[in-house]
């Protein structure tokens, strides 16, 4: 493809710095996902008659959930060196904790989050996991869209070469030559996006909320499904996947998308 036909993307993943410090896009979106969400989700809280402190109480798990469970999930789905012959974080667990050298994982993110709201929700009288899933699953769109946001303003989780008039170049990959690739991380921010407004919308416009889990299972169907069907247009995170079927992403979305089957199938059977 003529590069001329394609979108040079060339941006600093820093926005500025002050001596050792460095202020990240790729942090920033992280930021605010949580700061957005919590606003959200108050809204939420405050409509179904709970309290802003239950809020403060389950930003804190969600938190640690999150940041913890992307952290452990990448060392462990995507930390096996092929020429090792092993996972070295396995070897060295206290690597896990070295979050500063890169490396979260969407997959294990929520894996976290969702034992975070286990946690909580054993803590808190008066809710279920469903209920609280329900309504954390619109923030999760919102912070989805955003931290795939700064994947693309840190020239990563690129897509495959393509010869469509969107394609970005990643000039920041210093490839020679250069390769007109999708920009997959905007896709999936685009599509956290529209599933964010519809479900807002329909927070607020229907019942939907009145069946427990429905919120839920079409968040889970919704980005899991587009999730398994980006991994085509994704270059692999890790050397091993190369010798997979299915990468490690469509491996882990599959049980997703099942579970949000089974339960928008449940959420129908379930009177309001």
């Amino acid at each position: 493809m003529d590069l001329l036909l394609a979108i040079n993307w060339n941006v600093d993943p820093e926005i500025f710095g002050i001596g050792s410090l460095s202020i990240r896009w790729y942090g920033l979106t992280w930021a605010l996902s949580f700061l957005l969400g919590q606003y959200v989700i108050t809204k939420f809280y405050l409509i179904d008659g709970r309290t802003e402190k239950e809020v403060d109480n389950l930003a804190i798990y969600i938190i640690l959930g999150s940041i913890l469970g992307a952290r452990i999930g990448h060392c462990l789905f995507y930390g096996y060196d092929a020429a090792l012959g092993y996972n070295p974080y396995l070897r060295n667990p206290f690597d896990i904790l070295k979050i500063w050298e890169g490396g979260l994982a969407s997959h294990g993110g929520g894996f976290g989050v969702f034992l975070a709201m286990w946690l909580y929700v054993r803590k808190t009288q008066g809710i279920s996991f469903l209920w609280l899933a329900d309504r954390v699953s619109v923030i999760t769109l919102l912070s989805g869209a955003l931290i795939r946001f700064g994947n693309l303003m840190n020239s990563e989780i690129v897509g495959k070469a393509t010869d469509l008039p969107w394609g970005f170049n990643f000039l920041q990959l210093n490839e020679n030559p250069v390769i007109t690739r999708h920009p997959a991380q905007l896709y999936e921010s685009i599509t956290c996006v529209i599933m964010f407004v519809i479900l807002l919308w329909a927070y607020y416009k229907t019942d939907i909320k009145q069946f427990e889990g429905r919120m839920f299972s079409i968040f889970l169907i919704w980005v899991f499904a587009l999730r398994f069907c980006y991994e085509f247009l994704k270059e692999n995170q890790a050397d091993f996947e190369s010798s997979l079927t299915l990468n490690m992403g469509q491996i882990l979305s599959i049980p997703m998308v099942l579970a949000g089957v089974f339960l928008l199938v449940n959420s129908f059977r379930k009177k309001a």
